[in-house]
């Protein structure tokens, strides 16, 4: 009877030990301190910012396209479409070039920054989510946990980290922007931003969205947030959404702390 007993107390820790948790980390809020035009007809797929402009990498076969815009004008000065059948996804600047990949075509392509002239591309394995680099390598999400840091003269992977908020695991990462030493990370058809240490791949915060474009303000079920750029001179932070019609320049502003927060 004392085996049984000890068994029947335990049951509900063990279960608790089990259980996927969630870590204390910090759930924070926003303040819009300006607006920016953006075209409800770009499928925003990368996005950054960059000697005064934004560069934007949009999706859906036959309509991808990387650009170069004037942020006050929303005015595209500089374009090149990709072939029909790609579907373009993230982008990012690595000296004088900037890289495009895509989604599941298993090719990256690398342009000349000032010209947006075809230079050369590479091949990958799997599917092409968002991009973002930090000094020395270039990361990427796949719409899974994973994020995958990569050699910028070949796109080889060199590592990999699997993001997690506690033990559970954050999938559907997609566009990614790297913010002072940190990895910031669109979740697909969330409106959260989460803040990942590249180290290990643990969630060291959360920067919650909601409402920033009102619903009625969206052209469909799709028109998701997915675009974070920074300005690392003037320490300014951009996000916006598949078609869009506004590219949003916040400040991050601390909640009070919460008993629990669902993620």
């Amino acid at each position: 009877m004392t085996s049984y007993l000890l068994l029947y107390l335990c049951l509900p820790l063990l279960a608790l030990s089990s259980a996927a948790t969630y870590a204390a980390v910090p759930v924070d809020g926003y303040k819009v301190v300006a607006t920016y035009p953006h075209s409800t007809e770009s499928y925003t797929e990368g996005f950054f910012y960059l000697d005064g402009m934004f560069y934007e990498g949009t999706g859906l076969t036959g309509h991808s396209a990387v650009m170069a815009i004037q942020p006050e004008t929303g005015k595209v000065l500089q374009r090149r479409d990709l072939p029909a059948q790609y579907f373009g996804e993230g982008i990012i600047d690595w000296g004088s070039y900037v890289y495009q990949w895509t989604w599941q075509s298993h090719i990256c392509f690398v342009y000349d920054r000032f010209s947006l002239r075809l230079i050369k591309q590479f091949t990958y394995s799997g599917e092409g989510w968002g991009m973002t680099r930090a000094a020395k390598e270039i990361i990427t999400s796949d719409g899974t946990d994973t994020l995958r840091f990569r050699n910028p003269d070949t796109f080889a992977e060199t590592r990999h980290i699997a993001v997690h908020d506690g033990t559970v695991p954050i999938t559907q990462l997609n566009e990614l922007e790297y913010v002072k030493g940190e990895i910031y990370a669109n979740v697909w058809h969330s409106d959260r931003i989460v803040r990942i240490s590249p180290r290990d791949g643990k969630v060291l915060g959360w920067i919650d969205l909601t409402g920033i474009l009102p619903a009625a303000e969206k052209v469909s079920g799709e028109a998701v947030l997915n675009g974070i750029a920074y300005d690392a001179q003037h320490d300014r932070l951009f996000v916006t959404g598949k078609q869009w019609p506004k590219i949003f320049e916040i400040r991050v502003v601390a909640h009070a702390p919460e008993k629990t927060a669902l993620r």
